[in-house]
């Protein structure tokens, strides 16, 4: 018997997640945006957006602005005098 009624999976939101290693290859002061990632291969696939996680280490000072960070990510980004900026998804992508 097939199952009917509502279903939350076609209104969720799916992001990319990328951790806070992958942006070890940035050069300080350097802007990360969603172009620059897709640029470098670090966030590939469709998707409602990128998240920044908080794997891994950083030790540069970046100004990163992307859909969503996880608690952790935004709290080193910053401790090391970086800027978190989220930004909305385009409606036309």
């Amino acid at each position: 018997m097939p199952k009917r009624g509502f279903n939350n999976s076609r209104h969720r939101t799916v992001f990319i997640p990328v951790n806070l290693s992958a942006l070890e290859c940035f050069e300080d002061g350097t802007v990360v945006d969603e172009s620059l990632l897709r640029e470098r291969g670090l966030a590939n696939g469709k998707a409602d957006g990128i998240k920044i996680l908080g794997g891994g280490k950083l030790e540069r000072r970046l100004t990163v602005r992307v859909h969503a960070f996880s608690t952790s990510a935004k709290a080193r980004i910053e401790a090391l005098g970086g800027v978190c900026q989220t930004v909305t998804a385009d409606p036309a992508s």
